[in-house]
Formats: C-alpha cells, structure tokens, sequence
C-alpha cells in the first residue's frame, strides 16, 4: 500500500475514533471545550509518534531477537507510560494552563486504547518504519479532526435551545453517534475499505 493510502485510510476511511471506536474516553471527555481538545491532541500526537517509533524498535530489534513477542503487550504499555509521564512533566512545567485543562485525562493517555491499538496495528500490518511513521501520524491526526469537530459542535450546542434531558452527555452521544455514520461515507474511498 502506498504511503498516501496508508495515510488516508488512518485519518479517515478507518478513523481510531469515528470507525474504529478505539480511544472514546478522552474523546468525549476532553471535547468540552476547544482548546483542551487541541491541546489533547497534540498530547496524543506526540505520544502516538514516540510510541509507535520506540515500540517498533523495540519489537523488531529486541523482542523478536530474543523470542519475546509474548511479552508485546506489558512492554508496549510500559513506553507509552514512560512517554505520558515525560508530556506531564512538560507541560507542567511550560504550559500549566494547558496542564490543568486536560486534569485527569493527561495521564490516561498512559490507558488510551487508541495509542496501544496504533502500536499494535504496526506490528499486525508488518509496517516498515516510514509506513510506521505515517500510520501513526495519519491515526493521529484523524483522533485530531474527530475530536476538534466534535469540540466545536459542543461549544455551538451549549448556546443551542435543547431539551433539558438531552443537555450535556446524551446530546455528545447522540452527535457522536452522527459523525460515525458521517464518517462511513469515506469508506470506498480510493478503494479503501474498513
């Protein structure tokens, strides 16, 4: 698969979020407002780089040597941990505003399903580096569009006039459960499927 496809199919035909379902917590729980769901991701970004690039690594040059592919899944989770606690100790330091907007969703990036299913779709796909390379900044950037839209549409439907029952959680499903069926239109796309 060419590098183009590869990374059109990880940002929208098989989106982490809107297709795949993987990494819904912080998405909906940092979508509140626009500026955390950006710098969110950005966090995911640089995490899902470094991860996809030091568990490739790792995998090819460490575990498969040594006969330790069994040990994939402790190992993996072990980087992207050591990752997260370098991005909080970042942005702690430099952006605390940001630190404190994102709150206890920062260090869950450390369980975000989307960065762990990135680095094993990796190493299931048999990725070369590059490909490596522009699969996670193609899933990447499709956690960013989904959760950006998705932001911006929250910001609009706290000045919309809505049932009291559907206002907060029910409301961001409901728009989430639309932007996945939104999202399936891409399928096909280039002859990309799910």
């Amino acid at each position: 698969m060419s590098p183009f496809l590869i990374f059109l199919s990880a940002f929208l035909v098989n989106n982490i979020v809107l297709i795949r379902f993987i990494g819904l917590c912080p998405w909906l729980g940092v979508s509140k407002r626009f500026d955390s769901a950006l710098g969110m991701s950005m966090a995911v970004l640089f995490v899902m780089l470094l991860a996809s690039w030091v568990t490739w690594m790792v995998y090819k040059f460490v575990l498969i040597p040594l006969n330790l592919a069994y040990l994939r899944t402790a190992v993996f989770i072990l980087v992207i941990a050591s990752l997260v606690q370098l991005v909080e100790m970042f942005l702690r330091k430099q952006v605390p505003a940001l630190y404190s907007a994102l709150g206890i969703y920062l260090p869950l990036i450390t369980t975000n399903c989307a960065i762990l299913a990135t680095t094993f779709l990796v190493i299931d796909n048999n990725y070369t580096f590059l490909q490596a390379t522009i699969f996670a900044v193609g899933t990447a950037l499709g956690f960013t569009l989904a959760i950006v839209l998705i932001s911006s549409i929250r910001e609009k439907l706290d000045l919309a006039k809505i049932p009291n029952t559907l206002k907060g959680e029910p409301i961001a499903f409901i728009t989430a459960s639309l932007m996945s069926l939104a999202f399936l239109g891409f399928v096909g796309l280039l002859g990309l499927s799910i």
